[in-house]
């Protein structure tokens, strides 16, 4: 994903959840089902999108992602919400309701 659709896809009214990640990265692996619960509870208030840290180092970087797993809301292209390392379903849709 280059910046350019990154930052459109980012932009939305609705939530974009990003799950910053590595294929190396065995905690980012949990991750997978643990949004896929976030997602489905959520429905259609939410879109998850996923960024290779590897493989988009430059997105990485321009939002200081120092560590992985890193999940970032945004809402109209603003940060609102950063967690960093493993988040149950619980933490990540409470955080989003108090933020959204």
């Amino acid at each position: 994903m280059n910046s350019g659709r990154f930052k459109n896809a980012i932009n939305s009214e609705k939530i974009v959840l990003v799950n910053f990640y590595a294929d190396w990265c065995v905690p980012c692996k949990l991750m997978d089902p643990v949004l896929e619960k976030v997602k489905n509870d959520l429905k259609n208030s939410i879109k998850i999108i996923k960024v290779n840290v590897d493989r988009n180092p430059f997105i990485a970087a321009t939002y200081k992602i120092r560590s992985i797993p890193t999940l970032v809301a945004f809402i109209n292209g603003s940060i609102y919400w950063k967690g960093v390392g493993l988040k149950t379903a619980r933490e990540i849709k409470s955080a989003l309701k108090k933020q959204g």
